[in-house]
């Protein structure tokens, strides 16, 4: 009796995982069969593979871009627990390539691609920088608001209990970026990649400085106007349209510098000259606080054909905290705290990840459900890279001394001690 390919699947799903001691969790195919890996627990997630091409694309040429494009397509979903399907994904990805391609040869068929958004110059140009912003964060504003909250903040939150409800997460961030500036009454505080104006308003509105945020992104520069217009902070705050490049230091310097969630899109190749710019903008005995991701130095670079860069970041490239300091010094800054908030950012996004489930149906009424689902498989698969440490995201307190002098107290004490400033 001729042996049925359920079974010979089944065997073949069974000697592929027999290593694996992740979440436990099932497949289930086109035409209702399913394989549980574990049959002592219940299955976390329900890997459902749509059709044989998926199929194929999932264990004969899988690849990290592969998966994600098959997940886009909806030629693989899943059921249950998004986060654990990325513990089965990453094992799968660990196995040769011409081992799992014996595996389902019979079932071989054209693993589907799309086309990634055209974009033009060369890499880290200002205009391809302009389109790559752009083409990650010109969403309409009412697609972000209901998943990251009444801040607006799209960056790591700062929790002090897990169960923390995100907006005072957040708001407790913009605090601490704040007072590790300490910033105080009538210092000019520049805000580099301001996306929709969090943190300048916080700051002008509780520290009384006169805050400016520069963006590349149109859409973020016109919801941070109508908001500083709303709060009537015309006159402590100002929102541009600018590459940091194109800042003048020759025109205008600054007490008080913060970058968040921006330098991830400057590249290896040009962090010198971004660090340079913060340097020469900076005034003597000013501080500067860069707040963004970083690989792991086990964490090969992604490369331009990962999902994220095909996707989600164009020309984004993660560097690792040794690569940042070592650029940072070489400006002529001075180290003077490194905090790392990677188990911050995983309860950061998986917040944002319910918020967008739970979101699902009024967010389909702005954008294209590919568009959802990329959002979807980006901060859940950001999610687990941070729990498993391959990337982590610092905040780097670097200073410009003047003829030595820092101008920073000898403890960090106040930096968690209640604000002394009032709220205008």
């Amino acid at each position: 009796m001729t042996e049925s390919p359920h079974a010979h699947l089944s065997a073949a799903l069974g000697s592929l995982f027999r290593g694996y001691n992740g979440p436990p969790f099932a497949v289930r195919l086109w035409d209702g069969w399913r394989w549980n890996c574990s049959e002592a627990d219940p299955a976390a997630c329900t890997i459902r593979i749509e059709q044989a091409n998926a199929l194929h694309s999932l264990l004969a040429e899988s690849s990290q871009l592969a998966l994600g494009e098959a997940f886009l397509h909806k030629e693989i979903d899943v059921e249950g627990d998004l986060f654990s399907a990325f513990a089965p994904a990453q094992y799968l990805l660990g196995h040769p390539a011409p081992f799992r391609a014996r595996i389902l040869r019979s079932l071989a068929a054209g693993a589907s691609s799309l086309s990634a958004t055209l974009r033009h110059g060369p890499p880290h140009s200002q205009q391809r920088d302009r389109e790559s912003i752009a083409y990650h964060y010109d969403q309409p504003v009412e697609f972000f608001r209901p998943w990251l909250g009444r801040t607006l903040v799209y960056s790591c939150a700062c929790f002090e209990r897990p169960d923390d409800a995100l907006d005072a997460a957040q708001e407790r961030k913009l605090d601490l970026i704040c007072r590790k500036l300490r910033l105080q009454p009538g210092e000019h505080f520049l805000d580099v990649g301001c996306g929709w104006g969090s943190l300048i308003l916080h700051a002008a509105r509780r520290y009384r400085v006169c805050a400016g945020g520069i963006t590349l992104s149109r859409s973020q520069e016109n919801v941070t106007r109508l908001r500083i217009q709303e709060d009537s902070l015309e006159e402590r705050c100002r929102v541009r349209f600018l590459d940091y490049r194109e800042l003048d230091a020759a025109q205008e310097t600054w007490d008080k510098i913060a970058s968040v969630g921006m330098y991830e899109h400057v590249g290896l190749q040009h962090l010198p000259e971004y660090f340079e710019k913060m340097h020469a903008l900076l005034r003597p005995g000013g501080v500067f606080l860069n707040h963004g991701i970083a690989r792991a130095p086990h964490a090969l670079p992604r490369g331009n054909d990962s999902f994220i860069a095909r996707w989600v970041f164009p020309d984004g490239h993660l560097v690792t905290l040794t690569e940042t300091i070592a650029a940072a010094e070489n400006a002529g800054f001075e180290v003077r705290d490194v905090e790392n908030l990677r188990e911050h950012y995983a309860l950061t996004l998986r917040l944002w990840v319910r918020a967008l489930q739970a979101s699902r149906e009024a967010l389909l009424q702005l954008v294209a459900e590919t568009t959802y689902r990329i959002w979807l498989l980006y901060m859940a698969g950001c999610a687990a890279a941070f729990e498993s440490g391959d990337i982590a995201v610092y905040q780097t307190l670097l200073s410009r001394p003047d003829r030595g002098r820092s101008g920073l107290p000898l403890t960090r004490r106040d930096w968690y001690e209640r604000p002394s400033a009032e709220t205008a």
